[in-house]
């Protein structure tokens, strides 16, 4: 009976610090992909943040907060043409970086053209981000991405 007890509690103690383990996020990232001819495509990328979140641009100086970036594998089936591009963002002194920065609210949408080679590919990769409110940051994450051109 006493041991019955114990291992019911260490069970309830396991469920309550994985509870409290679990990794904080803000932001929920979605993908989509559309032909603008036989031979380009549009891959987008967009990030939705929690009310009170923010993530950064891809073009912030060196010193500041990690920027979002994008990481796109290789394939035989399309090239990347340019690099991606974001819509205007909010630039604002933060003094915790001695800089302006350029970040996102609420949500935004990268775009990166491709040319293909293929009718149809997948174009995967990976991005990083920084989230942060007017509190604290998280620290940088890297989310891995598999888009369907079709």
């Amino acid at each position: 009976m006493i041991m019955k007890k114990i291992l019911g509690l260490l069970v309830m103690v396991f469920i309550s610090v994985s509870a409290f383990a679990q990794i904080e996020s803000h932001v929920k990232w979605s993908y989509a992909a559309k032909k603008v001819s036989k031979t380009e495509a549009v891959v987008f990328i967009k990030a939705t943040m929690d009310d009170g979140w923010h993530i950064y641009s891809q073009n912030v100086a060196e010193g500041g907060p990690v920027k979002t970036s994008f990481t796109f594998a290789p394939s035989k089936d399309f090239t990347l043409v340019g690099k991606p591009s974001e819509p205007k963002g909010i630039t604002k002194f933060e003094k915790v970086f001695s800089m302006n920065v350029t970040y996102f609210e609420n949500s935004v949408i990268f775009q990166q053209k491709i040319k293909l080679k293929a009718a149809k590919t997948t174009v995967k990769g990976k991005l990083e981000f920084m989230t942060c409110n007017d509190t604290k940051c998280l620290a940088p994450t890297e989310v891995d991405f598999s888009i369907p051109v079709i």
